[in-house]
Formats: structure tokens, sequence, C-alpha cells
């Protein structure tokens, strides 16, 4: 993966807005996902570089994954994107495809918000491999309740095995937020329109796998 010195404060504030575009579920206008306000902070604020670690399936890669990545803009320099592939959780798309997809549907988060993003497979502990990408910050969205008491419980078991090691919460945007990978999978092998949810990367990706 390319790895790259964090952009200076003066490159960033020249960064423009992100910005997609899909339809909201039970409208027929268009909605504006809007990121016109992400971009990424100094590392002056911090007066050093601040790695962030996002673990998860990504299987596949949702407009809610894409809200949580382009918004971490905000909170560290660089984020290194974890694809889990153990073997106890069955995956649709290969550790490859998943990681050649968020590499694909990032790359313009990456161009618009300065933020420099690598995408890297673990197979073990989320702390361990957060520890081995040298992050100092673990970032996890939040989607609900539900997601808030497991969340909780995990960052307190992660502080226990790595003190040092934050875990930062970002609540799902409004227009992301019902968005579950496993339920978009459901409503692909039933034949439903996934593009409200997916980009199109990941929606023909996964229409390849269910074999469509």
């Amino acid at each position: 993966m390319k790895q790259a010195s964090p952009l200076s404060a003066s490159s960033r504030s020249s960064n423009s807005a992100l910005r997609f575009v899909t339809r909201p579920v039970g409208l027929p206008a268009g909605l504006l996902l809007l990121w016109g306000s992400v971009k990424a902070w100094p590392v002056a604020a911090w007066g050093m570089a601040r790695t962030g670690f996002y673990p998860g399936s990504f299987d596949p890669v949702t407009f809610g994954h894409l809200d949580i990545i382009a918004r971490a803009a905000r909170v560290v320099d660089k984020l290194v994107i974890g694809v889990g592939t153990h073997d106890a959780k069955p995956a649709l798309l290969s550790a490859n495809q998943r990681v050649a997809l968020l590499e694909a549907v990032t790359t313009p988060v990456a161009e618009h918000t300065g933020l420099k993003i690598s995408v890297v497979t673990f197979s073990g502990l989320a702390v361990e491999a957060a520890l081995k990408a040298q992050a100092s910050v673990v970032l996890r969205g939040l989607r609900d309740a539900s997601d808030f008491d497991y969340e909780v419980q995990m960052a307190q078991m992660n502080g226990s095995l790595a003190p040092h090691l934050e875990t930062i919460f970002l609540a799902a945007s409004p227009a992301t937020r019902m968005i579950a990978s496993s339920l978009v999978k459901q409503i692909a092998r039933m034949g439903g329109d996934t593009s409200l949810f997916l980009p199109k990367e990941a929606q023909e990706a996964v229409k390849a796998a269910l074999g469509g």
C-alpha cells in the first residue's frame, strides 16, 4: 500500500468539498449527501500527525462507510482502513475484492479532503491491527442505540488491551444511518435496487458475486 507523509495545513486548506449524490428511500427526487464542510484539520492542531484505524468487514462497502471515512478527515491526518478476514464470518466478497473496492471508492475522498487513506487486511484482533498500523485512535460509526451499547463495550475492552489507544465514535449521518451491509445483501439477493445504499463499483461486485 502507498504510504505518504501528512499534507501540510496550507495544502489542505485549498481542497474542495466532497459530495455524493443518491436517491433517498421513499422519495422520487434526488438526495444530496453533502460533506461541504469536510476538510482535513491541519497537523498543527495537534503538533503531530495522527493516524486513525477504521476496522470492519466492508462486505460490501456502503455509502454509510463512506460517510464515516469522509468525516474522519476532521479527526485524523491518515486513515488506515482494516478489512477483517475472520473465518467465523463468511463473506460474500473476497478480501481482495473488498480491498480493491475500498481503494477505488475512497480515492475521491482522499482527493477532496486531503486525508491519506490506505487499506489493509487483518485476521486477528482489531486492536492489534490498529497498533500494527501505528494508529493512536480507532474510529467507529454509530447508527443507533444498539450500536452504541456494543461499541462502548468493545472500546472498553480495547482500552484494557491498549490503554493509550483511544476510540472515537462518529454518529451516522441521517441519510445513511439505516444502511447495513447485511440488509443490503438481502435486498440484492432478492433482486432489489441497491443503488440507494452502495456505490456503483460495489453494486456491480455484489451482483457478480450473486451470479447476476
